[in-house]
């Protein structure tokens, strides 16, 4: 394991060193000591690496992924995993605004709350919040799913597409064109995946309600003309 202290190391030698994996090396596994917030960590991977961050980080952590296992021990600022392509981020504290946002793959984990416009824009990544969420999260979501433990903010889903969005608390209010939705038993099947995925096992499926799309803004209409 290669480590990397963020007080002495200048941040693009770290991120330099995770692109710069050499075919059959073993030098895939990196600790980050960021007793300083840093910004920016781990932007960018596209190797199948492993990345735990000691101490929380400032915004854009995680940013681009694609394939590596990133772990932060800590909190994230604004903007973590964005644009994610594949692979997994792990949040072992808070999350503060957009996390996940523009996601095309891949799982993040928040193991406590996210602030406003989570997973804004997704389009095909999964979010598991075990805590709560702020207002707007998953605004225009597009694809992918969004699960929630604890409460959801004002205008959850607003202009949502086809993103999947499961809520296991209070949901202060919903967005344009965002409904709650029969529960079937392929959305059990999903969630119960997606739940162990994120290290939830003394959750049932059967606590969470699902919202989707009432898809009546696809296309302008002028009878809906309020609703936009």
């Amino acid at each position: 394991m290669r480590v990397f202290d963020l007080a002495t190391t200048p941040l693009r030698e770290l991120n330099s060193a995770l692109h710069a994996i050499a075919p059959g090396t073993n030098d895939t596994n990196f600790e980050v000591v960021n007793p300083r917030g840093s910004h920016a960590v781990a932007v960018g991977i596209d190797q199948p690496v492993t990345v735990e961050v000691r101490g929380s980080v400032g915004y854009y952590c995680a940013g681009m992924n694609d394939g590596g296992t990133v772990t932060v021990h800590g909190s994230a600022g604004p903007g973590v995993a964005e644009n994610m392509m594949s692979g997994t981020v792990v949040i072992e504290g808070d999350a503060s605004q957009y996390a996940g946002a523009t996601g095309r793959g891949g799982l993040l984990v928040i193991k406590g709350n996210a602030a406003s416009r989570c997973g804004i824009s997704m389009k095909g990544i999964d979010i598991v919040v075990h805590g709560s969420i702020g207002h707007m999260s998953a605004f225009m979501g597009q694809s992918g799913h969004l699960v929630v433990l604890g409460d959801a903010g004002d205008a959850l889903g607003d202009s949502l597409y086809e993103a999947k969005l499961f809520v296991r608390g209070a949901v202060k209010s919903l967005g344009a064109d965002c409904i709650e939705k029969e529960m079937r038993s392929e959305h059990l099947a999903k969630l119960a995946e997606l739940l162990a995925r994120a290290g939830v096992t003394d959750v049932s499926p059967t606590e969470f309600k699902r919202y989707g799309s009432a898809r009546k803004l696809y296309n302008f209409n002028i009878d809906n003309a309020e609703a936009y």
